[in-house]
């Protein structure tokens, strides 16, 4: 196995080379065959952190910065040290948990401020939400919960393109062995279709194990969004179910779909009216579920105390988000303005960077965690704001490189 990746791995690598010099052979210079003499394409602009003092951000005078301190000091248990962000957790463990001005002098101490701003110099950027949701289901197969939770199936190959080729650290391969080949792994229509054509109760004909089974394909479909859920059984007991692969196909906004199909107006494409639109259309459900071909495998977590974000701890409703790695660290502190769903009241506040999402791209954008059942969820789902972020970042440290 291991030659038959390193080979695939190499020759990816070459047609990537050979994909960029096409790319040049393409621009009106001369004669392709002098390929690598044409002018480098212009570096984009980066993404810029701007120092800004906190009595020029929104509402933190007015925050509570208590549940900010408690979700900080979560995070530090995933923190290595040495670095920025394990020194100040030390210095966060010895502040009083429960003394307001002595947290906020903590903050405004440890801290500098620094405004994120996009590559096109934008401060404004997109802040949605997500939440834990809770899915009624069964261990075993039965009339009425049919449908499976896969854990990761066993063919799922990972490959990390780093190990042989550092050029390439931010491309992960995911995908399957087909005799000496490595291919793309199943779609989420190629699985669905294999799902279906099992009739045994064990659910294996993927090759993954079966973690439970739920009735509604659409609250699966919004669970694999959310990255984590639970699954309540009869008995009373919970299932709680936390990422743990992907099936490498990228994601594909359904929502934006049915937007383009005329199917839905923008002002209706909130999970709510995805989930009206497919009670309304079980005919046309399957196709359109199909346009992501996404498909996301969980883990079972036991005894955890919440969802376990990419950080590894858990998150703190309403004090955690997701961001995009490439602009802030996980488990550093964020200074969050936005306005609540469908709403013009300020959401200002202290959170903390601990989860990534699929979606999450960009250098101003948040994922905002609500918390967990159906409360949380139609204020997540109803989520779609502009807002700023500021990355709270150790006082006399470097700043992140951006990538």
């Amino acid at each position: 196995m291991t030659h038959i990746l390193r080979a695939f791995v190499v020759s990816l690598a070459a047609i990537l080379l050979a994909a960029g010099c096409a790319e040049l052979q393409q621009r009106p210079c001369a004669p392709c065959a002098a390929c690598p003499q044409c002018p480098p394409p212009a570096k984009p602009a980066a993404a810029s952190y701007q120092e800004t003092p906190y009595a020029a951000l929104p509402g933190w005078q007015g925050s509570a910065l208590v549940p900010s301190l408690r979700a900080f000091i979560i995070g530090c248990a995933r923190i290595a040290a040495p670095g920025a962000l394990a020194r100040a957790c030390e210095a966060a463990r010895v502040v009083p948990p429960d003394d307001e001005p002595a947290v906020r002098r903590f903050f405004e101490e440890a801290f500098v401020a620094h405004a994120v701003i996009s590559a096109e110099g934008s401060a404004q950027g997109l802040v949605t939400g997500y939440y834990e949701p809770i899915l009624a289901g069964s261990r075993t197969r039965s009339e009425r919960y049919r449908i499976p939770v896969y854990g990761v199936p066993h063919d799922l190959v990972v490959v990390d393109l780093a190990s042989l080729h550092p050029e390439l650290r931010s491309l992960r391969l995911r995908g399957r062995v087909d005799g000496r080949r490595l291919v793309p792994y199943w779609s989420r229509a190629e699985i669905e279709d294999r799902a279906h054509a099992d009739d045994s109760a064990s659910g294996w004909a993927l090759g993954a194990p079966v973690l439970a089974w739920v009735e509604d394909p659409v609250e699966l479909f919004f669970l694999q969004i959310q990255g984590s859920g639970q699954v309540a059984l009869a008995s009373g007991e919970r299932i709680r179910l936390g990422y743990a692969d992907q099936n490498g196909h990228p994601y594909r906004s359904l929502g934006r779909y049915l937007i383009e199909r005329g199917e839905l107006t923008l002002e209706q494409a909130s999970m709510q009216g995805i989930k009206a639109w497919a009670a309304a259309n079980p005919v046309k459900l399957q196709e359109a579920l199909n346009v992501n071909a996404s498909y996301v495998f969980f883990r079972e977590l036991a005894g955890s105390d919440g969802p376990i974000g990419a950080l590894g701890v858990p998150l703190s409703a309403q004090y955690s988000i997701a961001v995009d790695l490439r602009y802030v660290p996980l488990g550093a502190p964020v200074f969050l303005a936005t306005t609540f769903p469908l709403s013009s009241q300020p959401l200002e506040r202290l959170v903390v960077a601990q989860d990534t999402g699929g979606a999450i791209r960009g250098a101003v954008r948040a994922d905002f965690f609500w918390g967990t059942g159906a409360e949380p969820g139609t204020l997540a789902g109803r989520m779609r704001q502009q807002g700023r972020m500021w990355l709270l970042w150790p006082r006399g440290e470097p700043l992140p490189t951006l990538n």
